[in-house]
């Protein structure tokens, strides 16, 4: 199973981005539900998921209100539709899959797999 995440880039504060997430399996299936962002010299930590099939979402403190999770079921694609970005916002940002798709996953340990990142910074 491999997440690719994408969407990264170099934005101005206040502005926006949008990243996506595509699941890839040789068999059977996989679904990233989660993003996590690791700021420059911080440790992981999970800003928003969703619950796979549903309308359940949490999102961290931090980003309530400018942030909005989503998934594309028929593409099973994982977005994060960023607003209002401040500098804050800058890291490397992961798509992660849960060990179990039954409820939302909410806490990294219930989290099992992250991608390989894509880089978002915001200059003031």
């Amino acid at each position: 199973v491999q997440l690719q995440a994408s969407g990264g880039g170099l934005v101005q504060a206040g502005g926006s981005l949008t990243l996506s997430c595509t699941a890839t399996t040789r068999t059977g299936s996989y679904y990233a539900t989660g993003w996590f962002r690791q700021a420059p010299g911080k440790e992981r930590a999970l800003v928003a998921s969703i619950k796979l099939r549903g309308t359940t979402t949490y999102y961290a403190d931090s980003v309530k209100g400018r942030f909005t999770i989503s998934r594309d079921e028929v593409k099973n694609t994982l977005h994060l539709q960023m607003n209002s970005l401040k500098p804050e916002d800058t890291g490397v940002y992961y798509c992660a899959g849960p060990r179990s798709v039954r409820r939302i996953a909410t806490t990294e340990s219930e989290f099992e797999l992250w991608g390989q990142g894509t880089q978002v910074t915001v200059s003031s």
